[in-house]
Formats: structure tokens, C-alpha cells, sequence
């Protein structure tokens, strides 16, 4: 009875252990334009934010190496070179829209002319007043 058991909790936690993926790429998804934003309904590129949940996905598929079911292991391979690819096309036309400073007709995707105008447009017309109110009154939670 105790193997019953054992072989349910494996299979609860194979699940779980690929949610815990896709939530990760899901929020790197997100982060790399891929996903609208809920709350603004366009897409919003910060690679940091799309690199920190990448390299976390990579950091669990070393230290899970050998450790994992072919299903799992199958998901978060998978899932962490599509991450890796889309990073370096947005990365890509994030360098080709600074260097022109307007899209190409080759890319007609809205990520790359959101860009530059997202994080400048905060500070150039807003006041230190303004901004530090922003801080406080932006909510993180549901």
C-alpha cells in the first residue's frame, strides 16, 4: 500500500515540478513581450526580469540533472531552449530598433519600439514627486 501511495505522490509531484516550469516561463514569456500585460493589455520587454526566471530554469535543470522523470525532463529542456531563443530575437531586435531608432519593415512586431520609450518615458516628464508617488501607490498584489 505504501508503494500505491508513492507512485500517486510521484506522479502529483511530476505535475507539479512541470506547473513550477511553465509558471517560470510563463513569467519570462511576459517579461520578453511574449504575453500581454494584464493590467496595460500590450506586450512590455525587461530583460533582466526575462533572464533572471531563464537562468533560474537553467539553474534547476543542472541541479536536477539525473533526477527526473523523461516527461520532466523533456518539459523543462524544451521549455528552457524556447525561452533561450526568444530571449536572443527580442535581445536581436532590441539592438537593430536602438541602432535605427525606428522598427524595420522586416519586424513589425511592437515589442521593439516599446522598448526605449517604456522606461524613459517615467522619468523625462514626471518630477521626483511625482515618481516617489508612483513607488508607493503601485500595487504588487491581487
Amino acid at each position: 500500500m505504501a508503494e500505491v501511495q508513492t507512485g500517486q505522490t510521484l506522479g502529483e509531484l511530476s505535475q507539479r515540478f512541470i506547473e513550477f516550469v511553465m509558471m517560470h516561463a510563463q513569467n519570462a514569456a511576459l517579461f520578453l513581450g511574449q504575453i500581454p500585460n494584464p493590467k496595460t493589455g500590450e506586450g512590455e520587454v525587461n530583460l533582466e526580469l526575462a533572464k533572471m526566471f531563464i537562468d533560474q530554469l537553467a539553474m534547476i535543470q543542472e541541479k536536477t540533472r539525473g533526477n527526473l522523470t523523461n516527461e520532466e525532463s523533456t518539459a523543462l529542456k524544451n521549455t528552457l531552449s524556447n525561452l533561450q531563443m526568444i530571449y536572443v530575437e527580442v535581445s536581436q531586435q532590441i539592438s537593430k530598433a536602438g541602432a535605427q531608432q525606428k522598427p524595420s519593415a522586416e519586424e513589425p512586431k511592437p515589442e521593439a519600439p516599446q522598448i526605449k520609450p517604456e522606461p524613459s518615458a517615467p522619468n523625462e516628464p514626471s518630477g521626483e514627486a511625482s515618481e516617489s508617488k508612483k513607488k508607493f501607490t503601485k500595487s504588487y498584489g491581487s
